[in-house]
């Protein structure tokens, strides 16, 4: 699988998942457009990874979301 297709098949997998959640990514200081900024580059960092290249998807969007978190992200339940 080319790396545009794990991207893009990973960008269908969140937002499938976003849209059936009641939760959503939040930031004390940034703008909520900004996560899809930051959640692409964080991917792209996580891709480079040679232990996740194998592509197994779930792996690739626990070590973003990982990743976004330490950026201060944090998924909190919508009100």
């Amino acid at each position: 699988m080319t790396r545009c297709m794990r991207l893009t098949l990973s960008l269908v997998v969140l937002s499938l998942s976003a849209g059936c959640s009641t939760s959503e990514w939040v930031h004390p200081n940034r703008p909520k457009d900004q996560f899809t900024q930051d959640y692409n580059k964080c991917q792209a960092d996580t891709l480079r990874d040679p232990k996740l290249q194998q592509g197994i998807q779930l792996l690739i969007i626990q070590a973003t979301e990982r990743c976004v978190q330490k950026q201060g992200w944090r998924l909190v339940e919508k009100e």
